[in-house]
């Protein structure tokens, strides 16, 4: 029996939905990265960086290969690059609606006040 598509979506979104993974993957969407240039951005013990790295090879969301004796990670595809472009565009403008929101309670506020002469 085949798997529905939206049950594959929500199984990649669940396999994103940890910190560390999502750095790895924002540092390889500029490209292929050694495990030792991870560990110095992530700024994890090398344990959990190791363990969240096979998270995403088992979801086949990264690759590796070894480059003499490093071992090399990189994104599956391009689609991963912009599935956090979007991710970042789409936090970008939700929390500048929500800066404005914040700006005009303030200025509610402050209107408040000098109407009840504060």
């Amino acid at each position: 029996m085949s798997v529905p598509l939206y049950q594959r979506k929500a199984e990649f979104f669940r396999t994103l939905g940890h910190p560390v993974r999502i750095r790895v993957l924002e540092l390889l969407g500029d490209g292929p990265k050694a495990v030792r240039d991870l560990l110095a951005d992530v700024e994890v013990e090398a344990s959990s960086l190791s363990q969240q790295l096979a998270v995403l090879r088992r979801a086949g969301i990264v690759t590796t290969y070894r480059e003499g004796a490093a071992v090399m990670y990189a994104l599956a595809g391009p689609d991963v690059a912009d599935v956090m472009r979007a991710a970042r565009r789409f936090l970008t403008e939700m929390i500048a609606s929500q800066a404005h929101l914040l700006e005009a309670l303030r200025d509610a506020d402050d209107e408040d006040a000098v109407a009840a002469g504060r």
